[in-house]
Formats: C-alpha cells, sequence, structure tokens
C-alpha cells in the first residue's frame, strides 16, 4: 500500500490531485471526499482522456439519476466515481483506484 495524503489534506465535497510513483513512472490520481457517502473517499485518474489534459481532480461533483459522477472541468462529460465510466460515451472510461482509510490516512490499495 501507498500511502497518498492524510484525510485531513482532502476537501470535503471537492477534489484534490495526488501524485504517485508507479515503478518510476509518475500519475496523477483525482481523489473526491465525499464524507457523507458511504465509500467516503473515490479516486481515479486525473487525465482528461476527452481534453487530454490533467484536470479531473477541478472537476464538478453531482448526480445524473442515482449515479454520483464528476463532470470534466474542460468539455463537461460525466464520468461516474464508482466505475469511472462515461455516461455520454460507453467506449471511454477513467481508470479507478481501490482506497483504503487507515486511521487518518488514505492509502492506495495495492
Amino acid at each position: 500500500m501507498t500511502k497518498l495524503c492524510d484525510i485531513s489534506d482532502l476537501i470535503e465535497n471537492s477534489g484534490v490531485c495526488a501524485l504517485v510513483d508507479n515503478n518510476d513512472e509518475l500519475q496523477q490520481i483525482a481523489l473526491f471526499y465525499l464524507p457523507d457517502t458511504e465509500q467516503q473517499i473515490f479516486a481515479l485518474s486525473n487525465w482528461d482522456p476527452c481534453g487530454n489534459a490533467n484536470v479531473m481532480s477541478r472537476g464538478i461533483i453531482g448526480n445524473i439519476g442515482d449515479e454520483m459522477v464528476i463532470a470534466s472541468p474542460l468539455y463537461k462529460q460525466h464520468f461516474s466515481l464508482k466505475t469511472g465510466q462515461c455516461t455520454e460515451d460507453e467506449q471511454i472510461s477513467l481508470i479507478t483506484y481501490p482506497i483504503e482509510i487507515k486511521e487518518d490516512g488514505v492509502y492506495l490499495a495495492a
């Protein structure tokens, strides 16, 4: 497991970006802290595949029906926080990452 941050580093109902060294390759992970949900923290790729930029952590959190989503800040495509699937185009998705919370730490699960 890799520690990403402490829960106190996150902003409620918003996103932040964590930089992770993955086998000498840096990657950006967008973390969304929704304390009033069962899962609480969602982790997806920060890379917007439609806008070709690392911006997803700056997206707008919302719902489409019962699905919690993040809207890209560039072209406004919606992605499921749970699965990473784009709601407008089923051929596009974001990578999702398993997260564990231990004490006050947020960890990328192996």
